[in-house]
């Protein structure tokens, strides 16, 4: 007798959710696998119109003390790591509590009432205890309950380990007694503090992950711990979905004669200084093609930034500067509602494959670029209060970049003056750089990074397996 088809149930959380699970070939592979696949969907995209099977609970929403909970969790969690580690760096992953409203104001002092009673290694886990109990006791949590009990998935996967909207549906899992699976979706979540939905296993990019979850969370134990890699990166290997270089070039009116690079911006406020960049970038450029040389830029703002402080530096240089927009839709009217689309996947993919490299501030876009043989040239400067120029950002500072080898892997742009000779080093195919991005990338994310998807799917079955009665 054939044996039953295993049901897996995946909460969905974000955009990013998506873009790794959804836009990527995870689900044919896990039907191919004769794995049937239910998305437990909190996003505001419909997955019945991509024909796919989801369920969504009623009244998605947190307890409304689970915010002034996860600030205070997330400040008495970076002053632990101050203590065990002796590292101030941890103290650059805390931003200023802000009060915009009344509501905001009563948070907030909440949260620095509960820093002051839980500022302690075991405060720590009553604050986790604590959320856990909140979000358990919500119409939401009773939706997902229900929810559960109706599916009777043999496993809950958990696309994304730090949002807390997936706390409801895996305690309610847990109580039921389905086995749960979190993964870890950034390879710099763990050292900010961002293990915030506790699952009975875990799924990482690599054995350095692994590791830092072991280390940042010692409640974790090793045997609860599996190195997949991430769906992110597995585009870039899907020969067909890359398109001609002439057809790309058509298709966003690029001069067939000009090499572009790519700028790849970041939000605001990981990068405030971002126009004052693309515009020495853009001078660079233009220095160059006066000495004969044919370059152009591709404009990528970062999906969620519609500022227009980039306006006056695009139109500055819009003889040789192109503007492509991600391909990213708004489906509703709240602060989660822009979410990607399989075709900017798409786009990005082919953005990588025709440009010469890509140029940003400290950006994962290393590795996208290194997956296509190309290179990646980081901001190593800022503008002072008197608009001088300073070496070094503080963004290299964060714990996830000490995981770079000793040997450049990035072309570093110290200062304004130097970017044209670090443009014409990234066009310079003998240049050792990329050979150093992907020994970095190798170290990031578990290879082949075309298996990822093989690796988890594999993961979820062993485990299914181990918990059939």
């Amino acid at each position: 007798m054939k044996n039953k088809q295993k049901k897996i149930l995946f909460i969905i959380p974000d955009g990013v959710s998506l873009r790794n699970f959804v836009y990527t070939s995870f689900y044919k592979q896990a039907q191919a696998m004769d794995l049937d696949i239910v998305f437990l969907n909190l996003t505001p995209l419909p997955l019945s119109d991509l024909g796919l099977q989801e369920v969504v609970p009623k009244q998605i929403k947190q307890h409304p003390l689970t915010d002034s909970f996860k600030n205070a969790k997330k400040r008495v969690e970076l002053n632990q790591n101050i203590k065990r580690f002796n590292d101030k760096v941890y103290l650059k992953y805390l931003f200023p509590l802000k009060n915009s409203g009344y509501k905001s104001v009563i948070k907030n002092s909440i949260t620095k009432l509960l820093i002051l009673m839980f500022n302690s290694e075991k405060g720590l886990l009553s604050l986790r205890r604590y959320i856990k109990k909140l979000e358990s006791k919500t119409t939401y949590y009773s939706s997902c309950y229900k929810i559960i009990k109706e599916e009777q998935p043999d496993l809950v996967y958990c696309a994304s380990q730090r949002s807390f909207l997936a706390i409801a549906p895996v305690q309610a899992a847990k109580n039921i007694g389905i086995p749960t699976i979190g993964f870890v979706f950034s390879w710099d979540n763990l050292p900010k503090s961002m293990l915030d939905v506790e699952t009975d296993y875990y799924h990482v990019w690599s054995k350095h992950m692994k590791q830092e979850l072991l280390t940042y969370y010692p409640f974790v134990k090793e045997n609860q711990i599996t190195v997949t890699g991430t769906p992110q990166f597995e585009p870039h290997f899907y020969k067909e979905i890359i398109t001609s270089k002439t057809e790309f070039y058509k298709d966003y009116n690029l001069n067939p004669t000009t090499t572009y690079f790519c700028f790849s911006g970041d939000d605001i406020t990981t990068s405030p200084q971002d126009p004052l960049y693309l515009r020495d970038v853009c001078i660079a450029i233009e220095a160059l093609n006066a000495e004969g040389h044919q370059l152009g830029l591709i404009f990528r703002r970062c999906p969620v930034d519609f500022s227009k402080r980039f306006d006056a530096v695009l139109n500055e240089f819009k003889h040789f500067i192109i503007p492509i927009a991600p391909l990213w839709n708004a489906v509703g009217d709240g602060w989660n509602a822009k979410l990607p689309t399989p075709e900017d996947t798409t786009l990005l993919v082919n953005m990588a494959e025709h440009t010469a490299g890509v140029i940003n501030l400290g950006s994962s876009m290393v590795f996208d670029y290194v997956s296509h043989n190309k290179p990646c040239g980081y901001m190593n400067y800022h503008y002072d209060t008197d608009n001088a120029i300073v070496k070094g950002v503080h963004v290299y500072d964060y714990v996830h970049f000490r995981s770079m080898p000793n040997v450049n892997a990035v072309h570093w742009l110290d200062h304004p003056d130097g970017i044209q000779d670090s443009l014409l080093s990234m066009l310079d195919s003998t240049n050792e750089t990329v050979k150093n991005g992907t020994q970095w990338f190798h170290k990031i994310n578990e290879q082949p990074a075309t298996e990822a998807s093989n690796r988890i799917l594999n993961a979820i079955c062993k485990l299914v397996n181990k918990h059939e009665v």
